[in-house]
């Protein structure tokens, strides 16, 4: 699409990453406070899984998801990184409420949602509005894509993560 020219009410935006492309670089606030680069994570397996809010149900299903099954992934050398759009002082409640053993990363600028293709139009009753499509990325010890799991459904997706690992 050229530059200036909107997108047409019907355009559907999608996830132009594919398995092999470098991972977006990134440097987000953590709920700890601290700045978490995709740098720093060098030499462990990622599974950075992006989803729309905190406290809600869906988005706490998924979270309580991977808290429970957390120690499989450290068997694996495997980091759970969540973000969504939320601010750290809401990742924080978050966290301390489902005692989630793992980073949430906020994004509140939207880049990283935007290098990642997960802001994308939604809609819902009738409604168009732009929002984080569920999705998860497993991204390699060198930082490259492994998998991209779309359109996430939250039954499931810890097993399917775990299988594929």
């Amino acid at each position: 699409m050229k530059k200036g020219l909107k997108a047409p009410s019907s355009f559907k935006q999608e996830i132009m990453l594919k398995a092999g492309d470098k991972a977006p670089a990134f440097s987000l606030v953590a709920d700890s406070g601290e700045k978490i680069s995709l740098k720093d994570l060098k030499g462990k397996k990622v599974v950075l899984y992006f989803y729309p809010k905190d406290m809600t149900s869906g988005c706490t299903q998924e979270a309580c998801d991977f808290r429970d099954s957390i120690k499989k992934f450290e068997k694996k050398n495997t980091v759970v990184i969540g973000v969504s759009p939320d601010d750290t002082k809401s990742h924080m409640k978050f966290k301390d409420k489902y005692e989630l053993p793992f980073t949430l990363l906020s994004d509140e600028s939207k880049k990283m949602l935007e290098d990642y293709g997960v802001w994308q139009e939604k809609s819902m009753y009738g409604r168009k509005y732009m929002g984080v499509v569920r999705t998860t990325f497993i991204i390699d010890e060198k930082g490259n894509i492994e998998k991209i799991f779309e359109k996430v459904k939250v039954p499931g997706h810890i097993a399917e993560l775990l299988d594929t690992l």
